[in-house]
């Protein structure tokens, strides 16, 4: 049986089971901190690739007040080249494994690779962050359906080596809120429950700046499908572009984009700069309170 698409945001408290963790939305962005251990990622690229480093910012993020933590073994940056699955899994389960025993947060593993996928949750993860909505292997489904964990269905045009080549649409929206709907189902056929889906509209991701823009204006569109919404605008290329700024130069920029996807009833944010997020959400929960 098809699921039935609820039509309305989700406005009340949201638990997301993942894996024997949780999460709870309680009407306020839940933070998803950036843990990137490559040595490319378009932000952050080599700053996190010693696993003491990694895990020492793992547990500061934490301690700022992340809900959980994403952490990524493989870039995909506009244009970044594949890496092979012994090691991707190099560079997180050694990081997953010791942030499962120093944080008390749920950690997430960014990999569209089933095979990382399963040692990582073997290893403490408990959501996937799939930027192939499930595509990019035909293994991935019966991992997350094995584990009960949850998982983060991302909308991306191409390939990271092509996403960027000349993205078109014929109505943006629609054509991202049908291929996250299809992805949703999916996952339904695959067996994964309804409650541990995510959907991912994928700023950055076969977008031009326009678009990108189109998509935030637009957040309510994709809440409104009924399945909790997750956006990573941190310190992204659109944004440098619209104020004319350097990746490290980015912060206000990400969070003017935070502050919009909290007003639309945006489940959960992706961000590098946890400490800043926190705060922001806090005092926009505190004025509207």
């Amino acid at each position: 049986r098809r699921w039935r698409l609820r039509r309305q945001p989700i406005t009340t408290r949201l638990t997301i089971p993942c894996a024997g963790n949780r999460l709870v939305y309680r009407g306020a962005p839940l933070v998803m901190g950036i843990l990137n251990v490559t040595p490319d990622s378009f932000s952050d690229g080599g700053a996190l690739t010693d696993p003491d480093q990694a895990v020492a910012r793992g547990v500061q993020m934490a301690a700022e007040g992340a809900e959980l933590l994403d952490v990524g073994g493989e870039s995909t940056r506009p244009g970044a080249k594949g890496v092979p699955v012994d090691e991707e899994l190099r560079r997180v389960v050694p990081v997953i494994r010791r942030l499962a025993k120093s944080v008390r947060i749920p950690i997430s593993i960014d990999t569209s690779k089933a095979e990382v996928a399963a040692l990582a949750i073997k290893a403490g993860a408990s959501l996937v962050n799939d930027v192939t909505a499930l595509q990019g292997d035909a293994k991935m489904a019966g991992v997350i359906v094995r584990a009960q964990a949850a998982v983060i269905l991302m909308h991306m045009q191409g390939s990271p080596q092509t996403m960027q080549k000349r993205p078109r649409y014929d109505n943006i929206l629609g054509d991202i809120a049908a291929a996250l709907v299809n992805a949703a189902e999916r996952a339904r056929q695959a067996g994964i429950a309804r409650s541990r889906v995510l959907i991912d509209p994928g700023l950055g991701f076969g977008k031009t700046v326009a678009q990108n823009l189109e998509l935030l204006k637009e957040l309510r569109h994709f809440v409104s499908l009924g399945f909790p919404v997750v956006v990573g605008p941190s310190r992204k290329s659109f944004i440098g572009a619209t104020l004319d700024l350097q990746v490290e130069e980015r912060l206000a920029g990400s969070l003017a984009c935070v502050a919009y996807a909290q007003r639309c009833g945006v489940v959960m944010v992706r961000v590098h700069d946890v400490r800043s997020t926190v705060q922001l959400i806090r005092m926009l929960g505190a004025i509207e309170s």
